[in-house]
């Protein structure tokens, strides 16, 4: 609770208090009135002020107004029909004020939450000095290329690369995962994540403006300036409403007391006078005027937990409306790096066929080449490799303890006359062969995410009707991994222009319906085609600016599953907006009617506007929580 609100509820405290203890003293008149004007003025004075200003500036109709106008026309009745019942106008406004403070607490603490959620920002980075001692320094000083020192319990202030030390980093504020991740010497380190143990030294690869807190940060700030059709309708609605309101409930006041003296039934101006009043407080917006952008806030803010970040409320309503998704595959449903996935010897063992191809390929930097050595990482042996020759689009050629080793594609096989044997695996086919004789083949292919295939389901039972790939893969590989996820349909072979007309005919399909489309990618390459669909969503966006300029929707690890989650967040929040909008207008409407009727009192008109302000209020906050499932569920 903040200074604020502890002083709002000292105030409505004392004004209880007084009420009850003026309630009993045997005065009347204007010492009366007198008396009972403390407690109102202790409780409503910024009320009244806020109503002061709002017709000084020629903004006058808002609910300060609406309740200043009201209250004092109670006290004003109580004064004219000579009854001294100050009790109700006052009980008015500290109610009132009551929903204000729970309002203001309830909307505190979600915010709260988010902040301590995006609480990633370093305060300081370690560096040493001339003299080598550690000193801290503030990140926007350092510049890139410097050498900077992790403690345990930390913050990474800038993403770098580890040059020295091992341990184990808490990404949870960046990804929405617990489970810790183990860096080494070569890691990419990203700012934000917490050092658990052991002393890193990290050589920083952006300046802090740049780096992965900083991004983050901004985009949480800049989300709530992205207001979502329900807002902005709210907003629009808002300011015609309340001068509406007014001229009805002036209309109220006048209008029956004087068709009713010109038909020959008088009636008190008072008891209409005191209708007007309960409609004003009835009428007030204030459940949909704070619920509905409270519901899209802590939305943003319970998928920000999960590692999910969303622009803006505009596109966590618009990923509701999904009801395609397009995905690219490549990093996106596979791991984006050649993993070794089968081999086939002729001659040799399996172990020695690796060890022979890793030796060929030990110098060479393409990714084909990588893998292998990650397959056999044990190159420091007393083999002897030399005379290299790598012949383009064909593969290399070396000499390994004297023999004569032939790695590559069936070009170079066929160049040299060595008969080669076909493989029905999917994927990349090194073949093999020594001193002229064939040795067998090593399948290298780009596996599958360990969740790709339960997101795809866990999306069809969000609803989402159709899923495509989009590649420029050949056609073997990409109907491979369609059928292995149960995709409905694939592109192969595209470039990055043809993935835009592609999408460009299925958004074209879906052109005269209220379906969307989203389109998943990893937000390097895939930027065109993230700006034009109706829902970008980036994967696995930690340390890619592109990523973050380009989508909508930021995934910070590599999890597609999260895509589902996405979705069912944005949906439980919609319904939540609808929850709140209905009842907010249907409760007031129907109170509304029984004061013009004169069946419903000014307390029945505190329950219809800060009564249904605070279920309101309490029913957003649920936006912030979603539960996470287990993605075996769908295996």
């Amino acid at each position: 609770m903040n200074a604020k609100q502890k002083k709002t509820l000292t105030r409505i405290f004392l004004s209880f208090i007084l009420i009850v203890f003026f309630h009993f003293l045997p005065v009347t008149g204007w010492l009366r009135f007198g008396l009972y004007l403390v407690p109102y003025l202790i409780v409503g004075y910024d009320i009244l002020i806020k109503a002061f200003h709002g017709l000084k500036n020629k903004q006058p109709f808002d609910e300060s107004l609406l309740m200043s106008i009201a209250t004092l026309g109670a006290i004003a009745l109580a004064i004219y029909s000579k009854s001294g019942d100050y009790v109700e106008a006052i009980a008015v406004m500290l109610l009132y004020q009551l929903g204000e403070f729970f309002q203001s607490y309830a909307v505190g603490r979600s915010r709260k939450s988010i902040s301590q959620l995006m609480d990633i920002a370093p305060d300081y980075a370690n560096i040493k000095n001339d003299q080598g001692d550690l000193i801290q320094v503030d990140p926007e000083e350092v510049q890139v290329g410097t050498e900077i020192y992790i403690k345990p319990g930390e913050k990474i202030p800038i993403d770098g690369q580890v040059l020295e030390g091992k341990s184990s980093l808490d990404t949870a504020a960046l990804t929405g995962e617990s489970l810790p991740q183990d860096v080494g010497v070569g890691s990419q380190v990203f700012s934000g994540a917490i050092n658990l143990n052991g002393l890193l030294r990290v050589k920083t690869t952006k300046e802090f403006g740049e780096s992965t807190a900083s991004k983050v940060m901004e985009l949480i700030e800049d989300a709530s300036s992205r207001k979502s059709k329900s807002e902005n309708f709210i907003s629009k609605f808002a300011r015609i409403y309340t001068p509406v309101v007014v001229v009805a409930a002036l209309i109220l006041a006048i209008l029956p007391p004087i068709v009713l003296k010109v038909s020959g039934n008088p009636s008190h101006w008072d008891d209409w006078i005191y209708r007007a009043l309960t409609f004003l407080i009835i009428s007030c917006p204030c459940a949909l005027v704070i619920s509905i952008p409270l519901s899209f806030f802590a939305g943003i803010g319970g998928a920000s937990k999960k590692g999910i970040l969303i622009k803006g409320s505009n596109y966590l309503e618009t990923l509701s409306e999904v009801s395609e998704i397009v995905f690219d595959k490549t990093g996106t449903l596979t791991k984006g790096s050649f993993t070794v996935t089968a081999i086939h010897p002729q001659e040799l063992k399996e172990e020695d066929l690796l060890h022979l191809a890793a030796h060929v390929e030990r110098y060479s930097t393409h990714p084909i080449a990588d893998s292998l050595r990650k397959a056999y990482p044990n190159e420091d042996d007393d083999c002897q490799v030399e005379d290299i020759n790598e012949m383009a689009g064909h593969g290399i050629t070396a000499k390994v303890n004297g023999h004569l080793a032939y790695v590559g594609n069936t070009k170079l096989m066929d160049h040299f006359s060595i008969p080669w044997k076909a493989c029905d695996y999917v994927g990349t086919t090194l073949h093999v062969a020594r001193d002229g004789r064939y040795q067998g083949h090593i399948v290298i292919a780009d596996i599958i995410k360990q969740n790709a295939k339960a997101a795809i389901k866990a999306l069809k039972a969000e609803g989402i009707e159709k899923t495509l790939i989009l590649t420029g893969d050949n056609e073997e590989v990409a109907k491979d991994v369609a059928d292995q996820l149960s995709v409905d349909g694939y592109y192969s072979q595209l470039l990055p222009q043809d993935k835009v007309s592609k999408l460009e005919e299925e958004l074209q399909s879906l052109k005269g319906t209220k379906k969307r489309l989203a389109f998943v990618g990893d937000g390097i390459n895939d930027a065109p085609v993230l700006t034009r669909a109706d829902v970008g969503i980036a994967m696995g966006a930690m340390g890619s600016d592109a990523a973050i300029e380009a989508a909508d929707v930021i995934l910070m690890d590599d999890d597609p599953f999260k895509i589902a989650l996405a979705i069912k967040i944005s949906k439980k929040c919609l319904k939540i907006v609808k929850q709140n909008t209905y009842a907010s207008i249907g409760i007031k409407v129907f109170v509304l009617i029984l004061g013009a009727l004169g069946y419903a009192s000014m307390w029945a008109a505190i329950f219809a506007d800060v009564g249904v302000t605070v279920l309101a209020v309490l029913n957003a906050i649920r936006c912030m929580f979603e539960k996470s499932e287990d993605p075996s569920k769908y295996i």
